[in-house]
């Protein structure tokens, strides 16, 4: 979906909430908050967290934007499916190694396309450096995913069910 005024009109305001509502309560994306995050957060909220901020962003941009791609790129940026706090094997690599698994995942569970899986292997940029986000819309879900991680990270762990359940209700009206 492309946009030239960065207003969208009210068939690709709707496309983007149905899509968005449709991962929002997908079975498989369900998994995700079974996954910790960052301090008090799981890897539902985090993505979500994620696709909220990168959608913002992108509506203020003076340019044409593919915000589909920039939406499933941010849900499903981290869609790895496991616990590398349980595994310390896992720890060393995870920063470069997860958004490969996230990508073939996606891949295989959604039938992302190739623009969706660049966006998605580049958001750990520079931690992979070899992995560079080369178009815009992957540049607006790296610093969104980067700002949401460091909020997360400096929070408080205090109050992890309230905050959750805040969040939640929170990031569940992108659309309305």
């Amino acid at each position: 979906m492309k946009n030239k005024d960065c207003v969208l009109s009210k068939e690709e305001k709707d496309e983007l909430a149905n899509l968005y509502n449709y991962y929002y309560n997908h079975e498989l994306i369900q998994k995700m908050k079974e996954i910790p995050m960052h301090r008090g957060s799981n890897c539902f909220i985090h993505s979500f967290k994620v696709a909220k901020l990168a959608i913002k962003k992108a509506l203020r941009r003076k340019k044409k934007l593919d915000y589909k791609s920039i939406l499933l790129a941010s849900i499903l940026h981290d869609y790895y499916l496991y616990d590398w706090r349980k595994d310390k094997s896992l720890l060393k690599n995870h920063a470069t190694n997860h958004p490969t698994l996230a990508s073939n995942n996606a891949k295989e569970d959604f039938a992302i396309n190739d623009d969706v899986s660049k966006i998605i292997l580049s958001h750990m940029w520079p931690y992979n450096f070899k992995v560079f986000p080369k178009s815009i819309e992957a540049r607006i879900v790296l610093v969104a995913d980067k700002n949401v991680a460091t909020i997360e990270a400096l929070s408080f762990k205090a109050s992890k069910e309230r905050r959750i359940e805040k969040t939640i209700k929170k990031i569940e009206n992108l659309f309305d």
